[in-house]
């Protein structure tokens, strides 16, 4: 594909670094351009260690001032010397003949232009483009991080960090990606504007020669519709949703029951598939409930504590208890786990498994990094993914899904201490509440 002007040719924007955000849990991008753009950077990346210490960098405000122009994107990146490194990310420019198909595309409705200027990505704009042959999210292969340093990670941590910066910034702005891709604000804006003036004047030149026909309404048929040349009625608006799931029937009291149904059973079952449609509505009437993929199906445990964690009354915990197969202080423990992570959190407490030992290395180095400068790194002793501080009850258990989860020991029972975190050091400073007063500890 060629490129409309060369890279880092025209016009330019600079962004401000953002402040550290360090221990945040919030996501680098909460709307679904933004996620696309990590989903692309991390679908590339050859290793996933570097990518988290990159998020750990960009978090701590590691990346500098961000400029964008065309095709690229730069930004000093503060690494272990004094002087930061510069990194790079290039994108690939559409072609002139592409970007006349977005803009027609973006000018055709006026709610595109409308959700560009409050800051948002037309809903189904990038799939119609994609179908197109415009690609205006980045794939997998889009993008091109460097770096200044010796690293020869692809991309390295401080390109990393580069890149999920860029998240930030494509989350409040999708005209950043705009520019990326080729073009800048001010010249899209005029454009369109250029566009929606002729389309205007072909349609009323159009209307003057076409009798008028009935305007559809709703109720009508879709013939009459159809045969009235304008455009379908607006769908009523979907209903509120409800405060709260409703519980369904009464039936221990009010129900004879027949033989083998047990009517409280049932009682808890109507009510927890009311709690469950109630959250799949919430999410239906969501506004990124199109890019959110459905959770996979649980296994018959993981319902249980499921159940258990939502339905908290003793006559539960009781039934679920007595029918398991596992002792109270195991399903007390997991529905602790489950309200903290839902099933990965479970699978972290239920089993062990052995990380690769470069990945525990980086992890131990990223642990180094970013531990506070006042407080006294702690020893740890590491069996399979499991790190144990010596002459504390704290343990982090690192989980497949790339997060560490916290616990502590109580009497013989290890019991999950709260929701998991990127960064070991976020885990640590929080459980272990330290004080910079305590004895020097070191990293064994």
């Amino acid at each position: 594909m060629s490129r409309r002007t060369p890279v880092g040719k025209g016009p330019t924007r600079t962004f401000e670094a953002l402040p550290p955000a360090k221990g945040s849990r919030a996501p680098f991008a909460e709307f679904w351009w933004g996620r696309e753009w990590l989903h692309a950077l991390e679908e590339s990346s050859l290793d996933a260690g570097r990518l988290q210490r990159g998020r750990t960098y960009a978090r701590g405000g590691a990346v500098g001032k961000v400029t964008v122009t065309p095709g690229l994107a730069a930004a000093p990146v503060q690494g272990s010397r004094p002087t930061p490194y510069r990194s790079t990310v290039q994108v690939q420019q559409l072609t002139d003949r592409q970007w006349d198909q977005l803009l027609d595309m973006i000018a055709e409705r006026a709610a595109n232009i409308a959700a560009l200027l409050d800051g948002e990505m037309p809903a189904g704009l990038a799939d119609d483009a994609a179908a197109a042959g415009v690609p205006l999210l980045p794939g997998p292969r889009d993008l091109d991080p460097e770096c200044s340093c010796p690293d020869w990670g692809y991309p390295c941590k401080h390109a990393a960090a580069l890149c999920y910066q860029l998240a930030r910034l494509l989350d409040r702005d999708p005209f950043v990606l705009l520019l990326l891709r080729g073009r800048g604000e001010q010249d899209l804006m005029d454009e369109l504007g250029r566009r929606n003036t002729a389309r205007a004047a072909v349609e009323a030149a159009a209307a003057s020669e076409i009798p008028a026909q009935p305007t559809a309404r709703a109720g009508d048929p879709a013939a009459v519709a159809f045969a009235s040349r304008t455009e379908l009625p607006a769908l009523p608006p979907p209903p509120a949703l409800p405060e709260r799931p409703g519980r369904g029937p009464a039936l221990v009291d009010t129900a004879v029951p027949e033989p083998g149904v047990d009517p409280a059973a049932l009682e808890l079952l109507a009510a927890d598939a009311a709690t469950r449609a109630h959250h799949l509505l919430a999410a239906a009437l969501g506004a990124r409930h199109a890019t959110t993929a459905p959770p996979p199906p649980l296994t018959e445990w993981q319902d249980a504590v499921r159940i258990a964690a939502t339905h908290s009354t003793l006559d539960v915990f009781a039934r679920i208890s007595s029918t398991c197969g596992r002792t109270p202080g195991e399903l007390a423990a997991a529905v602790r786990a489950w309200r903290h992570g839902g099933a990965p959190a479970l699978e972290v407490l239920d089993e062990t498994w052995t990380p690769p030992p470069a990945m525990l290395e980086r992890a131990r180095a990223t642990l180094k990094d970013d531990w506070p400068h006042d407080i006294p790194l702690p020893r740890l002793r590491t069996w399979r993914n499991r790190w144990t501080v010596e002459g504390h009850n704290t343990q982090l258990r690192y989980g497949p899904d790339g997060r560490w989860y916290p616990y502590t020991k109580d009497g013989s029972t290890w019991w999950p201490a709260g929701p998991p975190d990127p960064d070991p050091a976020v885990l640590l400073t929080g459980v272990l509440q330290l004080v910079p007063q305590q004895a020097t500890f070191a990293l064994s």
